[in-house]
């Protein structure tokens, strides 16, 4: 995620990061198009439901589990921007990835599902809808990763000696109410329907940069320590592994940009030598 400046560990501690968002456009384009774009945004609230993504998708997620508001928000997770950026390099992928490949590799690993076939009806209308809500954003390819303008800051703390049990304790008086004491509640984060040992939120680092300004969605949000330690808690549960070949179309022909990554086992925490 391309960092935003971080802001001081004093506002930090205050209150979630906060930037100066463009709001997301509201005209949609005419005909077809706009059709498909309204197609994407149905898409990214239902995808584990909706007739065309719900054979693809593997858990109780969505889209809009990770982005919140279908990423239309002007803050948090916010996908506003975001197409912008490809197309991408990516370290993880170790190839240059388009704004398709990413909404792919979404859902072989956030999703715990399969890879949608390049071009097919439902990749088309998620990247048409994410590309709709980056109108006006000027093209800044990344380089560096797969994140566009937007992302979220990495957090400007420690994340290598998290306290799984200080995590424990939080999630119990904060996050238990909507997941569960057991983590399988509403969405569950961890076990077989949560997302999978290759999802970005499955390290430390990036799960707590998301709940830092994602949770809890209705009190006072995490601190910097708070939500390290409950990203930790959270990944040193079991989940699904990452295996690639379980995650591809029934073709089993991976596109470049799946090509050459590595399967990943879970849990995530302690990182595995």
């Amino acid at each position: 995620m391309s960092p935003l400046p971080l802001l001081t560990m004093l506002a930090l501690a205050a209150s979630p990061p906060s930037t100066s968002l463009p709001q997301a456009p509201t005209k949609l384009p005419d005909g077809e198009l706009g059709e498909m774009v309204k197609l994407g945004k149905t898409l990214f609230e239902e995808t584990g439901t909706h007739p065309l993504t719900r054979e693809l998708v593997g858990n109780a997620l969505s889209c809009a589990s990770c982005h919140p508001g279908a990423g239309a928000r002007p803050r948090g997770s916010t996908m506003i921007g975001a197409a912008a950026a490809y197309p991408a390099w990516s370290p993880r992928e170790k190839a240059v990835i388009t704004l398709e490949d990413r909404v792919a590799n979404c859902f072989m690993r956030s999703l715990n599902g399969v890879r949608p076939p390049a071009g097919s009806k439902a990749s088309m209308a998620i990247t048409a809808y994410i590309t709709w809500l980056s109108t006006g954003t000027p093209i800044g390819m990344n380089a560096t990763g797969p994140y566009g303008p937007n992302a979220l800051p990495k957090l400007n703390v420690d994340t290598s000696k998290p306290s799984v049990e200080a995590g424990r304790t939080t999630f119990e008086a904060k996050c238990a109410t909507c997941h569960g004491s057991d983590g399988q509640g509403d969405p569950p984060v961890w076990g077989p329907r949560s997302y999978n040992a290759g999802a970005g939120l499955a390290q430390v680092p990036r799960l707590a940069s998301w709940l830092r300004v994602e949770m809890p969605p209705d009190g006072p949000p995490l601190t910097d320590e708070e939500a390290v330690n409950v990203a930790a808690f959270v990944d040193s549960h079991p989940r699904p592994d990452f295996v690639l070949r379980d995650h591809l179309p029934r073709t089993g022909r991976a596109e470049a940009s799946a090509s050459n990554v590595d399967d990943v086992r879970a849990p995530t925490l302690p990182p595995r030598s």
